[in-house]
């Protein structure tokens, strides 16, 4: 009973402040559902629902203390019946055999893979010899090899030849999930083709935004100095496909690559210029200043401004959120409300998770949200208490320093976990840029959109490439440091929702038990630490083998599977370099020893028909992995091609003697994205 009096109090203390749990809740539930491995039934998720409006209900009338309960396992069971809803509604058909042949579509995407080809987005899909019904309603070709024909604009009906397989489950067991990541997308293929593209209808059909995105794009490209004109056609249109690799990977080292996105801090920068330019404006004409109000006619500017930019970015995720967030803080100057409040980013959050709830797993929504909801507990608390920045004439220079710094650590630890690299000049890699991005870019481009009809947009263009070009010098500047960076060691699964809840109890929390929150934290730290690597790992092709070895871990070939091998080194905590790793192979030899096998067993990796054909068997203690067919039943564990289509990716951990085998399909489990190969092929 002192336990249940005590919650009281603490709920007491809560009173005003319960509003900013609601997406926590809303998202536990989401997050529940991504973790079953199962697929619960429909009537289930119609049951969910159901007991999430009984329960708010039942919450009417009642004590303060069982109100909140009743309504935090209302917004659970609503946010588990919502992340059900959205996977059901979005479910189109995904190819469930490796296809090479005709592919026909219109073009609704176009941008570059990491190997710098020509990706397309095609939908209105025909495959030869695939009824309609179970045609992917979008596909993805990569256009390697030769001339790329004809030049794809959005809306042209073009046909091709090429290779097409189902995404590919994660790299690794417990890795990053691509086929769900693509079945939210309503991507049912993956592929590549070696052949000129043809257009099969000389009259486009597009989507008319989608074109003037591109013509956009191709024109600032056209007037900006070539070192520049990608990363402006990035940042002002979303299009990344003219930003050289290098210029990608120095903002990466430096921690500017958010600077690419249109998130919250583009968005942000392009409402407070239309914000502000509005209100001096109408403040400048008497007339117009004393008859209207001018702090909401700007905020009705900057809103339809936000939204303009949304549609002319294209509207990906990243972008959707960064309106969601900008457009609840000027609908909050609209009703006279605080713009900047822990209560604005939890309308934000939740308007985010109740449109695309897959959005929680990934690292934009974790890490935009981790730097708002820190930055706003921050500056809040200085406001509260009244402490200042400094002289009046040093605060920009503060505020910009604390920012940098605030959001910075926030979003070190996400960005550790997702992307195995921590960037160590990070900080004032950012207080030379983003106060720039700010005073010169957005202005600029601002200005330059305006200018443009009257053909007086060339002044701003250069003041904004200049920008750019001090943007991208202070990127090569810190990446070219020694020590720029550093690996960690990818973090077992328990560790980002242990963490992500500390972290929130720490910042929402409103007495001293907030503290409890950094021994969450600590406790995820704890578990990172421990966290142990596999001593082997097989991709689902069965074309990349990797086995830790004393010195690192070997990889089986040089060139390959290079996403599946970046991957594996990343969550290994080391430097992606493929071609190095595999020289450890070549060193040990073929079969190779794991370091850890207790009993005298050894590896082969056996890739293609002629290295089966020559393979002379193994023993009880081996482990064959090959990339055909296996011909016959072997003594030795065994992953074929045919065991890894079904199982996908595989990773073998040895204790003493006994080797724990673990899969991708075993982890992930049964779900709506996750359809194994047919056996046919």
């Amino acid at each position: 009973m002192r336990f249940l009096s005590q919650f009281r109090t603490a709920l007491l203390e809560q009173h005003g402040h319960l509003f900013n749990w609601v997406p926590v809740c809303l998202g536990g539930g989401i997050g529940l559902y991504f973790l079953l491995r199962f697929e619960p039934p429909v009537l289930g998720l119609w049951g969910a629902g159901g007991a999430a409006a009984a329960m708010m209900v039942l919450a009417r009338g009642r004590s303060p203390d069982m109100a909140a309960a009743l309504l935090c396992l209302a917004l659970v069971s609503g946010g588990f019946a919502i992340a059900g809803a959205r996977a059901h509604l979005v479910a189109e058909p995904v190819l469930t055999f490796r296809y090479y042949g005709p592919v026909e579509g219109r073009v609704a995407g176009i941008d570059r893979s990491s190997s710098g080809a020509v990706r397309l987005t095609l939908e209105e899909v025909v495959l030869e010899r695939i009824a309609p019904q179970a045609t992917p309603h979008r596909v993805r070709v990569s256009l390697h090899g030769g001339p790329v024909g004809t030049n794809p604009k959005p809306g042209m009906l073009v046909g091709t030849t090429a290779f097409l397989s189902p995404p590919n489950g994660p790299a690794e067991p417990g890795g990053f999930d691509f086929k769900r990541h693509a079945w939210f997308q309503q991507l049912g293929a993956i592929g590549y083709s070696r052949v000129p593209l043809v257009a099969l209808h000389p009259d486009l059909v597009a989507n008319p935004v989608f074109a003037f995105r591109m013509r956009l794009s191709s024109g600032i490209q056209a007037r900006m100095p070539p070192e520049v004109a990608g990363f402006a056609a990035a940042v002002t249109t979303g299009d990344r496909s003219a930003i050289p690799e290098d210029v990608l990977e120095a903002l990466r080292i430096a921690n500017l690559a958010h600077l690419l996105a249109i998130s919250g801090l583009h968005m942000g920068l392009l409402a407070a210029v239309i914000f502000a330019g509005v209100r001096l404006g109408l403040a400048m004409v008497p007339a117009l200043g004393l008859r209207l109000n001018g702090k909401k006619v700007a905020a009705v500017a900057g809103l339809v401004a936000s939204g303009c930019y949304l549609l002319l970015s294209g509207g990906n995720v990243s972008t959707q959120r960064a309106f969601v967030m900008t457009a609840v803080m000027l609908v909050a100057i609209l009703l006279d409300r605080r713009a900047l409040s822990l209560r604005a980013v939890a309308v934000a959050a939740t308007l985010v998770l109740l449109l695309r709830p897959e959005s929680l797993l990934g690292p934009g929504f974790q890490m935009s949200f981790a730097a708002t909801t820190a930055l706003v507990a921050v500056f809040g608390a200085l406001r509260d208490r009244q402490i200042g920045l400094g002289p009046k004439w040093a605060r920009p220079v503060s505020a910009v320093f604390l920012s940098s710094l605030v959001a910075g650590l926030a979003t070190a630890p996400f960005a550790a976990l997702h992307f195995n690299h921590l960037a160590h000049y990070g900080l004032p890699a950012n207080l030379l840029s983003v106060p720039v991005m700010g005073t010169v870019v957005a202005p600029s481009a601002v200005m330059a959109a305006v200018l443009a009809p009257l053909g007086l947009e060339a002044f701003p263009l250069w003041v904004m490439s200049k920008g750019l070009a001090w943007i991208q010098g202070v990127a090569r500047f810190f990446s070219a440091l020694d020590g720029a960076r550093s690996f960690v060691v990818s973090p077992m699964g328990a560790v980002l929702p242990i963490q992500t809840l500390g972290a929130v109890w720490l910042v929402l929390w409103r007495n001293a038990a907030r503290w409890i929150g950094a021994a969450v934290v600590c406790l995820a730290v704890g578990l990172w630490a421990r966290t142990e690597r596999p001593d082997v790992l097989i991709s689902q092709s069965g074309g990349l083998v990797g086995v830790a070895l004393a010195n690192g871990r070997a990889l089986s070939k040089p060139k390959g599977d290079g996403f599946v091998a970046r991957v594996w080194l990343e969550n290994d905590g080391v430097k992606p370099d493929q071609e190095s790793a595999s020289r450890l192979w070549k060193k040990k030899g073929n079969p190779i020893r794991p370091t850890s096998v207790g009993k005298n067993g050894v590896l082969f990796h056996l890739s293609g028909k002629r290295a089966l054909a020559a393979f002379t068997g193994c023993d009880a203690n081996d482990i064959l992995v090959m990339t055909q067919k296996s011909p016959r039943k072997w003594p030795c564990k065994t992953f074929d091609r045919e065991f890894l289509d079904q199982h996908g990716s595989v990773a073998i951990s040895f204790e003493g003697d006994t080797a724990k085998i673990t899969t991708a399909r075993e982890v992930s489990g049964q779900r709506l994205w996750h359809r194994p190969l047919t056996p046919q092929d």
